[in-house]
């Protein structure tokens, strides 16, 4: 299904002056609105998620919603961006680490993600969409996925090094099947989360792609166990 960018309704910049409000209190509304735009559109998509209900969520109107982020498309991309930044908002420098920092930070990630479902629930609604022509995070997607299989074939290339081993030929395929794995499992999660452990989980399937290219046994639980059952 082709989606395209709204129409005057839902994406016009046209929209009356409002009052000047301090810029503490404007990041605070802008904030308000992101989140309502996370549950919207990890509701109902971003097709069918519309700024009129975000703006009742936060009590506001449909023009106010407007004022602050200019059209529906531009609301996407920051929402997109605002989980990006929370994702690395209490790593130091706020950069992903490298090596085997990363595979923990990832792990860390999956703990957390297991507290935030609306979070979630949002990123995977959107990233399944995205996959579809014309959608306005399409290009946010492939670029964040190319990105990150980067960043962790990188990040195998260090553990190797530092354990001795050769590169072997399994890094990028690696690197593909950490990001598949994590994804996969919040979606199992999302429909069923009694029946599994997001953090635990997580951590088992990171260290087993991790074994398999490294061949080194490896933990990245912070309490002294591994993922293993």
């Amino acid at each position: 299904m082709l989606i395209r960018d709204v129409g005057p309704a839902e994406g016009s910049t046209d929209v009356a002056r409002r009052p000047v409000e301090s810029r503490p209190a404007t990041l605070a509304r802008r904030r308000e609105i992101l989140d309502a735009a996370v549950e919207v559109f990890g509701k109902r998509g971003y097709a069918s998620g519309s700024l009129q209900e975000i703006a009742d969520l936060v009590g506001m109107t449909h023009a106010g919603v407007l004022h602050h982020f200019g059209s529906k498309h531009q609301l996407l991309l920051e929402v997109l961006a605002h989980r990006d930044q929370t994702d690395v908002a209490q790593l130091e420098g706020q950069h992903i680490p490298d090596g085997m920092g990363l595979f923990r930070h990832l792990v860390r990630t999956a703990f957390r993600n297991a507290q935030r479902a609306g979070i979630v629930q949002g990123f995977t609604v959107l990233s399944a969409e995205a996959t579809t022509e014309g959608h306005p995070g399409r290009q946010y997607f492939h670029e964040r996925y190319e990105t990150l299989r980067r960043e962790l074939a990188q990040a195998f290339r260090v553990v190797c090094a530092e354990h001795g081993v050769e590169e072997p030929a399994t890094v990028d395929a690696g690197a593909a099947a950490v990001l598949a794995v994590m994804d996969g499992l919040q979606v199992q999660w999302l429909l069923a989360p009694d029946a599994v452990d997001l953090g635990r989980t997580s951590a088992f399937a990171i260290e087993a792609v991790v074994r398999a290219v490294v061949g080194v046994d490896v933990d990245l639980l912070e309490d002294g166990t591994t993922g293993t059952p």
